[in-house]
């Protein structure tokens, strides 16, 4: 009980932080669902994310739930993190930075049974958040129109994750979630003409669904102290139980009368099928290497849309496409065992590349390139030296031709709260 009630503490600060925030500002998350969270946490950031064959007792892994059996039965986890961003978007010869800050997840993991551990958190699926506006002069005459472009929002994703060895070296796992939020973009376009109407389109979702997620990882023993961990996950698409919704509102100019039309689409919002394999190499506990791959099936999915011929809003097939994500990482601790503070800190870098999962005006959208670095920092008391504060440094790359080029620094900060807890003290 104790467990609980202080995770769920601990866990409804957290949300009330997140959704407090929006996370982005970058104009890409106008399409589809928004950006794309990697769900990964601070002590895998460092690794550009990798995550199927990380297995610890000392980390919440919750993108591969299989993790959880790993945790011992003294322990009780808190891991929570959060970011701050400085992105430059340039497109032709402008140039502008922008600036965000976002507490980005909250997770807690502990045992239930022998071999048998328990997860719950918080993460960010998707985050829409931008402002911009683009003018034009009208025809060959003096008066600007001006098109304004804003939105905001994004899906959350809280989650109860159970991991079981079912034999030595191989585990199963299952995340159940909720997954909830809203999207609102709106596009208004103005002119100094007072006889140019004025028309406003607003596109709204709200969801309030599940999501599920499988992991497998398969532990072999290659040395005296060498490991090899094989993961794999498989997460369920389906559709997300959301109406999404266009009002148009056009103010004719000559006679002050304003018209509004709303259309929605019952049941068009979805999530796709994700599957992922790799593994990690671990040796003498000193050394952690690996490599994933993650398919999203994106291309399977639709998405509601305005069609630029008939001029309705229904659902397209045409421009979700299938997304495709590889990561290389590692971790290092020069001598874990050692009395020198700077021998126990863990040093970690990775790089990842990620295909775009949309289209833009019938061409691919953004790719996404990351190179990352970061430091686990041992956090010593009088008692124990387990918890961990955790720092990742990310350059983010994101770029389609002839349309705004993103490059962001992301530091990330969270700190793995690891205490035995739950341990019997004996006075002699």
């Amino acid at each position: 009980m104790k467990k609980l009630l202080f995770s769920s503490i601990f866990l409804g600060i957290g949300t009330l932080s997140m959704l407090a925030q929006s996370g982005t500002k970058s104009p890409y998350s106008q399409y589809g669902l928004g950006i794309l969270s990697d769900q990964s946490q601070a002590f895998n950031r460092g690794m550009s994310g990798l995550f199927q064959g990380l297995r610890s007792g000392n980390q919440v892994n919750m993108q591969n739930p299989a993790s959880y059996s790993a945790v011992d039965s003294l322990s009780m986890i808190f891991d929570a993190g959060v970011s701050g961003q400085i992105t430059s978007f340039k497109e032709g010869g402008s140039k502008i930075n922008g600036k965000t800050a976002n507490f980005e997840y909250a997770t807690a993991l502990f045992r239930i049974f022998p071999k048998f551990g328990a997860s719950i958190g918080i993460v960010p699926y998707t985050n829409v958040g931008y402002s911009y506006s683009t003018s034009q002069i009208i025809g060959t005459s003096s008066y600007i129109a001006t098109t304004t472009h804003e939105g905001e929002g994004g899906f959350r994703q809280a989650y109860l994750g159970l991991g079981y060895e079912l034999f030595k070296g191989f585990s199963l796992g299952v995340n159940a979630s909720y997954l909830w939020g809203e999207y609102k973009r709106s596009v208004t376009m103005t002119a100094t003409d007072i006889y140019v109407n004025t028309l406003s389109k607003t596109y709204k979702a709200e969801v309030s669904s599940y999501k599920l997620d499988f992991g497998a990882q398969y532990q072999q023993k290659l040395g005296k102290n060498d490991f090899l961990t094989i993961g794999a996950t498989f997460g369920l698409g389906h559709k997300l139980n959301s109406d999404p919704s266009l009002s148009v509102i056009n103010m004719d100019a000559q006679t002050g009368v304003t018209g509004i039309t709303i259309d929605s689409i019952y049941n068009g919002l979805s999530i796709p099928m994700t599957i992922g394999a790799g593994f990690a190499y671990n040796h003498n506990k000193s050394l952690i290497v690996g490599a994933d791959y993650q398919l999203q099936r994106w291309g399977s999915e639709e998405f509601p849309m305005v069609n630029e011929e008939t001029d309705e809003y229904e659902l397209s097939k045409d421009f979700y496409k299938d997304r495709h994500k590889v990561t290389v990482g590692a971790d290092w601790i020069p001598n874990p065992m050692s009395r020198r503070f700077l021998n126990r800190v863990h040093y970690r870098i990775g790089a990842s590349y990620a295909t775009p999962y949309y289209k833009i005006h019938k061409q691919d959208g953004p790719k996404e390139i990351t190179v990352s670095a970061g430091f686990g920092i041992p956090l010593v008391n009088s008692w124990n030296n387990r918890s961990v504060l955790n720092v990742s440094f990310q350059w983010v790359n994101q770029s389609v031709k002839n349309l705004v080029t993103e490059n962001s620094f992301r530091v990330t900060i969270g700190l793995t709260f690891n205490e035995r807890w739950f341990a019997k003290w004996k006075v002699d």
